[in-house]
């Protein structure tokens, strides 16, 4: 039968109904069939043709035409859809090279074995235009909370039908021992949606962190307008988990905002996690009280803060030691998940212990080096003297300070710490000399006698050498290796030198060597005296705050 003397507008009403029944344009249905047409006229009048079919939107009438091209003279490759220009003088006046002779054709017969393909052709359009109708719909929902029913469970995967289309939970994002069953509805957070070759995959999780703020989100108005900031989260997915909120109207308590009246707020999304613990921290600019709230509900005694490696040390009572840990070490771990610091819990008695060894070894320092009695040297440490250096360049101010000691001791102190440093330097200087350490690196500007010595030790001999070098392998940093953090411990991380300072050195030493213009080390150091700058500024707001 052909296509004219079927009812045309019946190809209108099919597409119509179709794209109504799948939810999608009928513009794409109609391109479907057109398409399908193109694949059923070729079969019948031959495949190399260029046959076009257009479908009329109003009247559902189909129009068959075959095209050809006019081409060079001897580039003809398809006598089927093309023409020289000699031939298409035939069909076209004044034929250039590019123009196109279109011809209407007569509609196929839709037979069983023209309308077969015809339908899938149809088909594979309509499965396509659904999937990106929902990868489109989709995308727009990650990161977002949808909700839908569970449709199976694949080895502990969870399929979900959500309205338009499936959703895959996976194992791990499952909240555990938490089961679910079919078609039992379900929230999830959407955390990923994927364009692949059998659709789109769109994957859901309960366990991201995110999902938590999401549900505060939902439940507590002033975080969804914005008053209230949610800072961060931590989660141990199922057991507890740790929230930290910040108010931008200090008429507004975060906390008891997120909390609610009764407890209603936050206990929505207690039940909705399965009953997981949350405390929930008032996030603070000051880091230590931040790090003493997030490590809730132990009591911390003392801090000490290492920015340089982004640890902090937190010192506790006995008898907190477990509150602060937490079971399996679960409570000192989502406060370091939730202020991003290294988190390391000490005991009071050990802490004390530390520090008692620590001022006998500065005490024995001074002693056995600056030739003076214990009293003094008991002085010197109590007032935070630890090193030779800090005794060697220390202003003469420093010393007056502490009582019992007068400008001459003090003078006299800073000479005997200065001969010691000097004659140490020599003996380093000779001990780099005989591991075969060149002059070229002892004589570099930045790197004091301790430090050849240890480069010495890595084979590090010649300037070039250390020129190759990157900053993270002098100062250390940090990698990821099978999604853990791993620490490279850098050769010169032992005195302090930062990853900063480690590029400063590197740099000049590739400028010494001529490998790099000097223009790079200026740079570097506007670049440190802009931080400077900002970090004066800063303190000097601080302090007019105060």
């Amino acid at each position: 039968m052909a296509i004219t003397s079927a009812n045309q507008l019946e190809l209108l009403q099919t597409a119509r109904a179709v794209a109504q029944e799948k939810m999608i344009e009928p513009e794409l249905v109609i391109e479907a069939m057109e398409e399908a047409f193109v694949r059923a006229a070729k079969s019948q009048f031959g495949m190399e043709m260029d046959i076009r079919v257009t479908i009329d939107r109003d009247t559902g009438k189909a129009t068959f035409k075959r095209v050809r091209t006019v081409v060079e003279d001897g580039e003809m490759e398809n006598y089927h859809a093309e023409l020289t220009v000699e031939q298409a003088m035939q069909y076209l006046d004044d034929p250039k090279v590019g123009d196109a002779f279109v011809e209407e054709i007569p509609p196929v017969e839709m037979g069983r074995i023209n309308a077969q393909p015809a339908k899938q052709v149809i088909l594979q359009k309509v499965r396509e235009a659904e999937r990106d109708r929902t990868y489109e719909e989709f995308k727009d929902q990650t990161g977002k909370i949808i909700s839908g029913v569970v449709k199976s469970i694949e080895y502990g995967n969870v399929i979900v039908d959500v309205g338009r289309g499936d959703a895959i939970l996976r194992r791990n994002e499952r909240i555990q021992p938490c089961s679910l069953s079919r078609n039992e509805r379900v929230r999830c957070y959407v955390k990923d949606v994927r364009r692949e070759n059998r659709g789109p995959q769109i994957f859901l999780s309960r366990t991201a962190p995110e999902f938590m703020a999401e549900l505060f989100k939902m439940q507590v108005p002033e975080i969804y307008h914005g008053t209230i900031e949610i800072k961060s989260v931590a989660r141990d997915p199922g057991s507890r988990a740790k929230i930290a909120v910040f108010s931008h109207d200090n008429s507004i308590d975060p906390v008891g905002a997120c909390v609610g009246m009764r407890g209603n707020r936050v206990q929505a999304v207690v039940s909705e996690l399965q009953g997981e613990k949350i405390d929930i921290i008032p996030w603070s600019e000051e880091d230590p009280a931040f790090v003493m709230s997030a490590l809730q509900p132990a009591e911390i005694i003392h801090i000490v803060w290492d920015e340089e490696r982004n640890r902090v040390e937190l010192v506790v009572a006995e008898d907190q030691l477990s509150l602060a840990i937490g079971r399996r070490g679960q409570n000192v771990r989502l406060a370091s998940q939730l202020t991003g610091l290294e988190i390391d819990i000490i005991p009071e008695s050990h802490f004390s212990e530390r520090r008692q060894k620590e001022y006998e070894e500065h005490r024995k320092l001074f002693m056995d080096n600056l030739d003076i009695d214990e009293f003094l040297a008991q002085l010197l440490v109590s007032v935070g003297f630890t090193t030779l250096d800090e005794v060697a360049f220390a202003e003469i101010d420093e010393f007056l300070s502490i009582e019992g000691i007068d400008n001459d001791t003090a003078n006299e102190l800073q000479a005997r710490a200065l001969d010691v440093l000097d004659a140490r330097a020599d003996e380093m200087r000779a001990r780099a000399r005989a591991l075969g350490v060149e002059e070229s690196l002892i004589d570099f500007e930045g790197l004091d006698p301790e430090m050849i010595l240890a480069l010495a030790q890595e084979d590090i001999l010649t300037l070039e050498q250390f020129a190759t070098c990157a900053d993270w392998e002098l100062a250390g940093g940090w990698t990821s290796s099978d999604g853990e953090r791993v620490k490279d411990e850098g050769i010169l991380e032992s005195f302090d030198v930062s990853l900063k300072e480690a590029r400063y050195l590197v740099v000049s030493a590739r400028v010494k060597m001529g490998w790099m213009d000097p223009g790079e080390l200026e740079k570097l150091e506007v670049e440190e005296l802009e931080d400077h700058e900002e970090n004066t500024a800063d303190l000097q707001l601080e302090e007019q705050e105060a």
